[in-house]
């Protein structure tokens, strides 16, 4: 689990940590709303605790899953509630918490789109902009080229990906699945 860049937690019907991917383990060390003190994941806003506690216990009892919208107005993030079936490995009423993407295109994923569409390193970095959210107007300025230039690459993007519009183009790299390094320094 620890290749999957989406944070991922199973937990016992109590909040107890069964499992922590990497992702998850870098997510709750910054300011997401959940947080795990000793093996115990908690809430870290009190108008959060019950919702959580609730969808534990119903993923746990009544085997439903649901979606938390949790934090501060200004900045809500989603977690998935999925109950998992009993086995060998998976204790009863153990609920598996799924975090939202940190970002729409993850930096790995838009560089293997890249090079399995022979982008050129340019391309790639208008790429990477453009899924972040910049306007081409923003590329040009950050890139320090005139805008018809970024245009002109944009263009070339889409014909390498079969793209009809930018907006596909984002949308193609938004659905890739999230990646994440293999190198990674151990605590």
């Amino acid at each position: 689990m620890d290749e999957i860049d989406y944070g991922v937690v199973v937990v016992s019907h109590l909040g107890r940590v069964i499992h922590m991917n990497h992702a998850a383990r870098q997510t709750l060390a910054g300011d997401h709303p959940l947080e795990v003190v000793g093996s115990q994941l908690r809430a870290r806003l009190l108008e959060d605790d019950l919702p959580v506690r609730e969808a534990l216990a119903a993923a746990a009892g009544r085997h439903r899953r649901c979606m938390l919208n949790l934090g501060p107005a200004r900045a809500r993030v989603s977690v998935v509630v999925v109950p998992l079936p009993q086995s060998a490995q998976v204790p009863e009423g153990a609920t598996l918490l799924m975090f939202n993407k940190r970002q729409v295109c993850e930096e790995l994923s838009v560089e293997a789109f890249a090079r399995g569409h022979r982008l050129t390193g340019t391309e790639t970095q208008v790429l990477k902009a453009l899924c972040a959210g910049a306007r081409p107007a923003e590329v040009a300025q950050t890139q320090g080229v005139q805008l018809s230039t970024v245009r002109t690459q944009i263009g070339s993007i889409r014909a390498k990906t079969g793209a009809a519009t930018l907006r596909d183009l984002v949308q193609q790299v938004a659905r890739l699945p999230p990646m994440t390094t293999t190198l990674r320094v151990l605590p």
